[in-house]
C-alpha cells in the first residue's frame, strides 16, 4: 500500500539535508513525498510581499535577487552534473521570473499567493532533479496545483482531490516514488491559493486520505510530539503513542509540530500518523492512531494571541435570546470561539485577536456591558479519557497551579482535555510548574505569579 512522507523546511533546508532524504524513503512499496519550502524561504517571500504592499519595490527586487543567488548556490551544491545543473537552473529561474514579473504591478491577494507558492515549487524541483538526474531514480513529480483544490467555503475539496490524484497516479502504474508540493493549492475559482502556514502537514494527510495510505509520516527536526514545549521548558520528553482525539486537541491548542487541521483526514480513515525526526531517524518518534491508550495526563500545549470578552446582558432580551444573539455575532464575523463559560445573563468567551474585533465588540455592546481582557493564553492539558478517568489528573493540575490566577476553566467539554485560561505573561511559569509537578512529580518549587493583566472596560 501507498505511504505518504512529508518533510518540513528544516529537512530540506540545505543541499546536504536533501542528500540525506533518499535514505529515509521506503524501499518496499509506492510512496508520495510531500515537501515544504526550504527553511526560511517562505519568510523571505512574505517579506517581499509586505514590501510590495508598502510600495518598496526596489527593496523587494533586491530581496528577490538575493534569494535567487541563494537558490543558484543550492543547485550547484546539490547537482554536480553540468547538464543536470544547467537544466535545473533554467527551471529555478522560471520560478523567480514569475515573481519578477509581478513586481511592477499593484499587489493583490492573487499575486501574493503566487509569490508564496514559489517556495514549494523550488524545493520539489531541486529534489526531483537530484533523485532523477544525479541518483538515476525513476520519480514522477505530481504538481499539487493540478489536484489540491478548495471548495467555495475554503475547505479542501476531498472528492476532487481523491478523484484527480487517483487519475494522475494511474498514469504511472510502475512508478514507486512520487514527489509533490505541500501547502499550495487552488481555490474554487482555480486561482492559486494555500493551506496557510504549516499547511504542508495538512497537504500530507489530505493526500494520505485520498490514496487510503497505509501510513502517513511527518518528518521534522524534533523527535515526535513532546509532553510540553521544549523551546521554553526544561525536562520535556517525547510521547510515544497518542490517540487521534488527543493529538487533535494538542494541535488545535498550539502544539507546533502539527498543523491544527492535519489530524482529521487521517482520523476519518483510520490511517496511522507517525511523527519522526529527520536528524535522528532511528528515534521512534510519536505514533498517532485510533488504538486506545492508557489513561492519565499525556501532554500540555498552549495557544497564544487570545483575549477574553465578558458580556453581561442589559436584560432587555430574555436569557435564551441573549446567548443566541452573542453567538450569532461571532458567526456573522466568521470568528471562532475557543472557550466559553455561560450563566443565564452573562457569558465569557476566549477568542483570537482578529481584525474584526472592534466590530465584534461594538455589536456586543448593543447587548450589554462588555469587558475585554487582553494578552491571555489557553493551556490545554490532554489525556485519554482524562475527565472520566479514575486517575485524579485534574486535581493534580489544580493543586499544582493553586497560586496562579485563572480567567476561565473548561472541564468536561471534551473527555480528553482540561483547558485553563491564564495571563500570557504567566505562560512559561505555568508550563514549567506542570512539567515539574505533573509530569515529573516532586521536582521544582511552586511559583507564585502576580496578576499584572491589562484590562479594558467598555460600557454599553
Amino acid at each position: 500500500m501507498m505511504k505518504v512522507l512529508k518533510f518540513g523546511g528544516t529537512s530540506v533546508g540545505t543541499a546536504e539535508r536533501m542528500r540525506m532524504l533518499p535514505a529515509l524513503l521506503p524501499t518496499d512499496g509506492p510512496h508520495i513525498v510531500v515537501l515544504s519550502a526550504m527553511s526560511g524561504t517562505t519568510n523571505v517571500l512574505a517579506t517581499i510581499v509586505q514590501q510590495l504592499y508598502a510600495g518598496h519595490r526596489p527593496a523587494a527586487a533586491a530581496q528577490l535577487d538575493r534569494l535567487r543567488v541563494h537558490y543558484h548556490g543550492v543547485a550547484r551544491e546539490l547537482l554536480p552534473d553540468a547538464a543536470v545543473l544547467a537544466n535545473a537552473l533554467l527551471a529555478v529561474d522560471t520560478c523567480f521570473d514569475a515573481i519578477d514579473a509581478l513586481l511592477p504591478l499593484l499587489p493583490t491577494l492573487t499575486s501574493e499567493r503566487i509569490i508564496l507558492a514559489q517556495g514549494e515549487l523550488l524545493s520539489t524541483l531541486l529534489f526531483h532533479r537530484y533523485l532523477t538526474g544525479i541518483l538515476g531514480q525513476t520519480v514522477v513529480l505530481l504538481p499539487a496545483l493540478e489536484f489540491m483544490r478548495l471548495r467555495p467555503d475554503h475547505e479542501p475539496d476531498a472528492s476532487f482531490i481523491e478523484n484527480q490524484l487517483t487519475d494522475m497516479l494511474s498514469n504511472y502504474p510502475e512508478c514507486q516514488c512520487f514527489i509533490t508540493q505541500g501547502y499550495i493549492c487552488r481555490d474554487a475559482k482555480k486561482c492559486v491559493d494555500n493551506l496557510k502556514r504549516g499547511g504542508s502537514d495538512y497537504s500530507a494527510t489530505l493526500i494520505g486520505a485520498a490514496v487510503r495510505a497505509s501510513e502517513i509520516q511527518i518528518w521534522t527536526d524534533i523527535d515526535g510530539l513532546h509532553n510540553n514545549d521544549p523551546r521554553v521548558v526544561k525536562g520535556t520528553y517525547p510521547i510515544r503513542e497518542l490517540s487521534f482525539d488527543e493529538a487533535a486537541e494538542l494541535a488545535y491548542f498550539g502544539a507546533k509540530i502539527l498543523h491544527p487541521c492535519s489530524v482529521l483526514p487521517a482520523w476519518e480513515h483510520g490511517i496511522p500518523l507517525r511523527l519522526l525526526n529527520t536528524m535522528q531517524p532511528e528515534a521512534p518518534g510519536t505514533l498517532i492512531s485510533s488504538r486506545g491508550h492508557a489513561g492519565g495526563i499525556k501532554a500540555v500545549s498552549v495557544k497564544d494571541g487570545l483575549l477574553v470578552l465578558k458580556v453581561c446582558s442589559n436584560r432587555r432580551i430574555v436569557a435564551y435570546d441573549f446567548l443566541h444573539a452573542v453567538f450569532d455575532i461571532f458567526k456573522r464575523h466568521h470568528t471562532t470561539i475557543d472557550l466559553v463559560a455561560t450563566a443565564e445573563t452573562a457569558v465569557s468567551l476566549a477568542v483570537e485577536e482578529v481584525d474584526a474585533m472592534p466590530l465584534i465588540v461594538a455589536d456586543l455592546q448593543k447587548l450589554g456591558h462588555v469587558t475585554v481582557v487582553r494578552d491571555v493564553s489557553v493551556v490545554c492539558v490532554v489525556g485519554q479519557q482524562l475527565v472520566r478517568s479514575s486517575y485524579d489528573g485534574p486535581q493534580l493540575v489544580f493543586n499544582a497551579l493553586r497560586n496562579i490566577d485563572l480567567h476561565m476553566i473548561s472541564y468536561g467539554g471534551s473527555v480528553n482535555s482540561l483547558c485553563l485560561l491564564i495571563n500570557a505573561s504567566n505562560k512559561v511559569s505555568v508550563l514549567q510548574i506542570l512539567n515539574d509537578r505533573v509530569f515529573n512529580a516532586g521536582i521544582g518549587p511552586l511559583l507564585h505569579v502576580s496578576d499584572d493583566q491589562e484590562v479594558t472596560e467598555l460600557v454599553a
